[in-house]
């Protein structure tokens, strides 16, 4: 509640999974909120074809993690779907979630905020498409984090053709991807998806596979199960035990990259995001991509790599990664350089008492169970029934955790925001919610609401 005792009015920026279960949540306790989307639509990175361009979805793309581990908790995912559901079905799971929790009637659709002016008396005014300013007393913000893509800073100058990964549809569209020569930078899931597709024999092409310091490929099925069914338990080890199991276990099962001509990682599993994939081993392991280290430099369209080797190119696909970024926030406000954004557990800000964060965590397993999580204690937090600790305290608790949850990974923008649902869900439930609700009894700040005419 605000320091008048009243619910503070809330808006919601984005209307992807993570500002879907904000709603939710908020609706649960009562607050009344606006949801501001930019597109026709929900589902962000979920919708195929987003008219606001936040989908990264490919038309072949199934999620990478199975089904048992991305259900919400409140709505379970439907049974008959398959172990690795196709993009079509996870958007028809949220779109069930919405109708089924009344979310739609809050949204306002193809009305994007294009600009988030903070008051220094507390509160917000937000200007939309529509032309408007509106104010309002606390915002959450969930406009997702794979939508602006990344690219390296190759030397020379590269005169073929280049896309990135999030532009990517099927081997027709963008771009008419057959017969040929084509490069593909990275190694993280979705390039091994894309190379797997490219690479077949059928669209006739000759597909090179360039990473800088290799991958764990870590297969989805062992034993007829998904890979992640067996980690459930493991969490509630001791971490460094835990870690030892699942750096020994995943290595195992993943088996030298070298064997396939793939660089050896020079880190432990859990030191970087493994890659998730049964086909491109086979596709390596049959000559259908050629895998080579990282690009030493571009030179028309010639590519040069750091082994001294080089390779004619007509195409070049960036699987790179995304940067973290705000466009409707002065940046003197609020920004992410090298995507590093301290927030208390993910979410607040210490100092700024009506701004939280929704979805703005790299998720072990998954983001879908970790933004339900975040959820609660926003919603909690708007009605007064949760208050973070002081700033001093907040800033504390952030580098323990930014330790705790990135200290061992290797120093690259897309790890700066890893975290471990399990260990965190944990806490979130036995310790910080429950003092977060001693503190707000006890007194603590409250969101303020501004006077309005």
């Amino acid at each position: 509640m605000s320091e008048t005792g009243s619910p503070p009015s809330t808006a919601i920026i984005g209307a992807g999974i993570a500002g879907l279960t904000a709603g939710k949540m908020l609706g649960d306790y009562g607050i009344p909120y606006t949801c501001f989307e930019a597109s026709d639509r929900i589902g962000g990175n979920w919708a195929f074809r987003n008219p606001n361009g936040h989908s990264s979805a490919y038309r072949s793309l199934h999620i990478d993690t199975s089904k048992y581990r991305l259900s919400f908790q409140d709505f379970p995912i439907p049974q008959e779907y398959p172990d690795f559901p196709h993009h079509s079905q996870i958007k028809a799971y949220l779109d069930e979630y919405a109708a089924a929790f009344g979310l739609l009637d809050r949204i306002e659709f193809g009305n994007a905020v294009v600009r988030a002016q903070h008051h220094a008396e507390g509160g917000w005014t937000l200007h939309t498409a529509d032309g408007t300013a509106r104010d309002f007393d606390f915002l959450v913000v969930a406009n997702g984090h794979h939508w602006d893509p990344r690219y390296p800073d190759f030397p020379g100058t590269f005169t073929g053709e280049t896309i990135h990964s999030h532009h990517y549809i099927d081997p027709r569209e963008p771009l008419d991807l057959h017969g040929r020569r084509i490069l593909v930078v990275g190694i993280g899931n979705s390039s091994a998806d894309i190379t797997v597709e490219l690479s077949s024999r059928a669209t006739e092409n000759t597909v090179y596979l360039s990473t800088r310091s290799g991958s764990w490929i870590v297969p989805k099925y062992m034993a007829g199960r998904p890979v992640d069914k067996y980690g459930a338990a493991l969490p509630f080890m001791p971490r460094r035990m835990f870690r030892w199991m699942v750096n020994g276990f995943a290595e195992f099962i993943s088996g030298n990259p070298e064997q396939w001509g793939l660089p050896k990682p020079t880190h432990r599993f859990m030191d970087a995001h493994g890659t998730q994939s049964i086909e491109l081993p086979l596709r390596l392991g049959c000559g259908d991509v050629t895998p080579k280290p990282d690009v030493a430099r571009l030179d028309g369209r010639t590519v040069h790599f750091v082994d001294g080797t080089n390779a004619d190119i007509d195409v070049i696909v960036y699987a790179t990664g995304y940067n973290i970024t705000f466009p409707f926030f002065d940046p003197d406000l609020i920004s992410a350089p090298d995507n590093r954004i301290r927030l208390y557990k993910r979410i607040l800000v210490p100092g700024m008492d009506d701004l939280a964060f929704t979805g703005f965590a790299q998720s072990v397993p998954t983001l879908f169970p970790f933004v339900e999580c975040q959820a609660r204690m926003i919603a909690a937090y708007a009605a007064g029934e949760y208050r973070p600790p002081t700033p001093e305290v907040m800033e504390q608790v952030i580098t323990e955790d930014e330790q705790m949850y990135t200290g061992h990974v290797l120093d690259r923008p897309r790890h700066t925001q890893q975290v471990d649902f399990f260990t965190y869900e944990r806490q979130m439930r036995v310790s910080e919610l429950p003092e977060g609700r001693r503190r707000a009894l006890a007194g603590g700040a409250a969101i303020t609401q501004r006077a309005r005419a």
